[in-house]
């Protein structure tokens, strides 16, 4: 096991990249972008950088140099011929090669796409610009690079046994929480904690963690590089990112109203069992299976991403209902803001209802809160968004309207369009 503590005191970068693989990502990432390398490979789309937490103002605490430099080597990785034989080769999801020859061939020669970096009020302002494919592989390493930076920024003038202590605290402090989850029955839960984690090595050993103090409770990892390297499965499905780009490249309202079945039919054609998870909040969540062909129904389960999650369930379990589905057999994913008092609280509510799983984010991966002065490494709210599709923006509503994005005029189009009406406001913590 790597000695964290002596790795971040001994640091070099050369030695210990953030990011330090082109699957050093979340799994959906790459099942996405085989998905769109299919169907939509010359739409142009500019992601950028968002912190919703202005409080921490990164341009303040973090090198311009030191993140470029982090950025600069990202676009020199390529796949290894290990990981190409991995991505090829393996059974994910019951299915062998799922990702197609043709895509491998062009994955195997991607180098990321340049970015554009400025700086403004204390933040950065970090975008990525090109085809669609390439430049949405870019979110999860930006995101994990000024993560890091962050924490390396707070870490830096510690000494040997000061952070010996730290890491020791936050040992016992996850090691915790696993005990907690132990006595749930049937728990299933994996790590869904790249974007927003401490570092590389603290993720990686959050995965050890979770493997020795869960057994086959712990169902694997949404990071590529560690599922690889651990022998566990590689977990994930589909994002908002997804219905955000059809959406703005629909023509008039009711293409915007279709805009996101057709991510789904799209994806109905590709994949099959546990990968048919319907995300349906992007827009509001009741109006979305309102409006849900039958179909849709027929698919494994729902993730739960924002609004309050019990409700969340609850709606989709009378859904089922509604369509002549059987809930007690469908799949419910959890995956906003999770920890384990909500893990443990939404267990007891849905188990035996529905097939219940976890996708447990930041607070496994990064939380050190009250482990150092001042709260410094505390998480917060850091995204990199699909902002632009082909000049147009994107809008999301969500079902919380605190993580609603894209310009004011076109929100208030897309709440009409998909009748939103009033939402609950529910703090965005990580």
């Amino acid at each position: 096991m790597v000695d964290i503590a002596t790795r971040v005191y001994n640091h070099k970068w050369k030695i210990d990249p953030i990011v330090r693989s082109l699957i050093d990502t979340d799994f959906y990432k790459v099942l996405m972008c085989q998905s769109i390398f299919r169907n939509k490979p010359d739409t142009d789309v500019t992601f950028s950088l968002i912190n919703r937490t202005k409080s921490v103002r990164l341009a303040e605490l973090i090198d311009e140099g030191e993140l470029r430099e982090q950025l600069d080597h990202i676009r020199s990785l390529s796949l290894s011929r290990g990981e190409s034989t991995w991505m090829r080769g393996n059974t994910f999801y019951g299915k062998r090669q799922m990702f197609t020859p043709e895509f491998m061939d062009w994955f195997e020669a991607l180098r990321l796409p340049p970015y554009e970096l400025e700086t403004r009020d204390g933040q950065y302002e970090l975008t990525f610009e090109g085809k669609w494919p390439e430049v949405m592989l870019w979110e999860i390493p930006a995101l994990a690079v000024l993560m890091e930076l962050r924490s390396r920024r707070v870490l830096r003038d510690m000494g040997r046994f000061e952070l010996q202590v730290l890491y020791a605290r936050a040992m016992t402090k996850l090691w915790e929480k696993v005990e907690a989850l132990r006595g749930l029955d049937g728990l299933r839960i994996a790590d869904f904690g790249t974007r927003r984690r401490h570092s590389f090595l603290w993720q990686d050993w959050c995965v050890q963690a979770m493997q020795e103090g869960l057994g086959d409770s712990f169902t694997g990892t949404s990071n590529c590089l560690i599922a690889l390297r651990s022998e566990v499965e590689a977990i994930g499905t589909n994002a908002h990112e997804l219905p955000m780009v059809y959406a703005a490249l629909a023509d008039g309202d009711d293409a915007l109203r279709q805009a996101p079945y057709d991510v789904l039919a799209d994806w109905h054609e590709e994949h099959d069992g546990n990968l048919r998870i319907i995300l349906p909040d992007t827009y509001g969540t009741a109006g979305f299976l309102e409006r849900a062909p039958d179909w849709l129904a027929g698919w494994t389960g729902i993730r739960i991403d924002s609004g309050d999650p019990a409700e969340g369930a609850e709606t989709a379990i009378r859904w089922w209902r509604e369509r002549g589905e059987d809930p007690a057999e469908k799949l419910v994913i959890f995956s906003d803001g999770l920890d384990v008092d909500k893990i443990r609280e939404l267990h007891r509510q849905f188990s035996g209802r529905v097939r219940v799983s976890f996708g447990w984010g930041t607070l496994l991966t990064n939380d050190f809160r009250g482990l150092v002065p001042g709260d410094a490494l505390a998480p917060f709210s850091l995204v990199c968004k699909a902002v632009a599709a082909n000049g147009r923006p994107t809008v999301k509503l969500s079902d919380n309207p605190r993580k609603a994005m894209g310009p004011a005029e076109e929100v208030a189009r897309y709440k009409r369009v998909f009748g939103v009406g009033t939402q609950e406001i529910r703090e965005v913590v990580v």
